[in-house]
């Protein structure tokens, strides 16, 4: 494989290997914070993640990026066709559109992997709640 074909491939896995850590509720620096440190509020919010988890509130980050990758191809090889039709080269057009639009789809599944599933939010927030924290949102 040539290095400016595997360039771009590359630059993907390094962003996404720094960028793609899960988001995490940021506190309100409340009388609950001070009590317990943020050793301790670290732990509760691993135990609020695992709660979510087994109450079924987790994300199936695979069927995500199998989903954006395929509308990905779809619409990538729709304009891949369009193009060619001008250019007399539909197959080629649309098999090239199709594998651009799903790649693009899946990368964009994986950055959006970080953000947490809504009912997952809410839950990791009302447990926090509880336990009386104050989440100012999640970073």
């Amino acid at each position: 494989m040539k290095l400016h074909r595997s360039l771009p491939i590359l630059v993907a896995l390094l962003l996404c290997s720094v960028g793609c850590a899960p988001k995490r509720p940021v506190f309100y620096p409340n009388a609950t914070l001070e009590r317990k440190g943020e050793a301790a509020a670290q732990r509760d919010i691993d135990e609020c993640i695992e709660l979510a988890r087994q109450a079924g509130y987790e994300r199936n980050v695979a069927a995500d990026a199998a989903k954006k990758g395929v509308k990905g191809g779809v619409a990538g090889g729709a304009v891949g066709a369009a193009v060619g039709a001008v250019d007399g080269k539909v197959g080629r057009n649309a098999g090239r559109g199709a594998a651009g639009g799903a790649a693009a789809g899946v990368v964009s599944a994986a950055f959006k992997s970080r953000d947490p599933d809504a009912f997952e939010r809410a839950f990791v927030d009302r447990c926090l709640a509880e336990r009386g924290y104050q989440v100012l949102g999640w970073r």
